[in-house]
């Protein structure tokens, strides 16, 4: 079983930020593409960012494309959200994953991490 462990959450006032860090139990970490998704109550969870196994290759919806920065460090089995320019309605649970067999889709999910915006 492949855990995914998140941190970093909390509250920050409307243009501050927050980086959020997702450690993964698992030695094979760097064959996985990995993802940060959110949700907020009452509605679908969404893609926020992904990157490649390498970290050569990140990907972002537009509504955060440049205010949030994913990484990795596959020596420490971690992959990062570093998040600048927070407004409220960035304000959701974030939840990392990774795919572990590609073009399969997302399939292991840490238990999320509570990020609120005040404005």
């Amino acid at each position: 079983q492949v855990l995914l462990v998140e941190s970093g959450g909390g509250l920050v006032q409307t243009g501050g930020s927050l980086r959020l860090s997702c450690a993964v139990s698992d030695h094979s970490f760097s064959a996985y593409d990995m993802g940060w998704f959110r949700q907020v109550p009452g509605e679908e969870r969404d893609f926020v960012a992904g990157i490649s196994r390498s970290g050569g290759r990140t990907y972002y919806t537009d509504s955060v494309a440049g205010r949030f920065t994913i990484s990795r460090d596959n020596a420490k089995n971690t992959v990062y959200l570093q998040m600048n320019s927070l407004k409220p309605e960035d304000t959701a649970v974030y939840f990392c994953a990774a795919e572990s067999h590609q073009g399969l889709g997302y399939d292991y999910w840490g238990q999320g991490a509570q990020v609120t915006v005040s404005s």
